[in-house]
């Protein structure tokens, strides 16, 4: 008889499983599965990631913040790391944070446009917050 306290299968079928339900659109679903599985394997840098991703499309940008800041902790060299927790922070309407970390994605990969796009809206965002009354 299943734990009805945790899904069915191991640690890589819920890493599997989160992948699927957020590549359907399910980021809330794929981030209790991914947690979950995080919590089974917590040195697991694919799951954190995936878990940090799927937080950051369930609009959870403080919890995204905190696991793409944590892969950061590990490997500083970790581009897109720093560019999904550049995304977050500027989500959260933390424009310095975000424009920290998409300025050093973008020095790490000068060839992903994106990268760029993503620190130039922050600066612009930020630019206008400085202007305002």
């Amino acid at each position: 008889m299943a734990d009805l306290g945790q899904p069915d299968g191991g640690v890589y079928d819920w890493y599997q499983r989160g992948l699927h339900l957020l590549g359907d659109g399910n980021p809330d679903a794929a981030a209790t599965l991914l947690g979950r599985a995080l919590a089974a394997e917590p040195g697991s840098r694919s799951v954190r990631e995936a878990l940090a991703r799927a937080q950051y499309d369930a609009g959870r940008y403080r919890e995204a913040i905190e696991n793409f800041g944590a892969l950061i902790a590990a490997d500083p060299a970790d581009d897109y790391a720093q560019f999904g927790l550049g995304l977050a922070a500027s989500r959260a309407g933390d424009l310095e944070l975000a424009a920290e970390h998409l300025a050093l994605a973008v020095a790490m990969r000068p060839d992903q446009g994106h990268y760029a796009r993503a620190l130039r809206g922050v600066r612009a965002r930020r630019g206008m917050a400085t202007e305002l009354p």
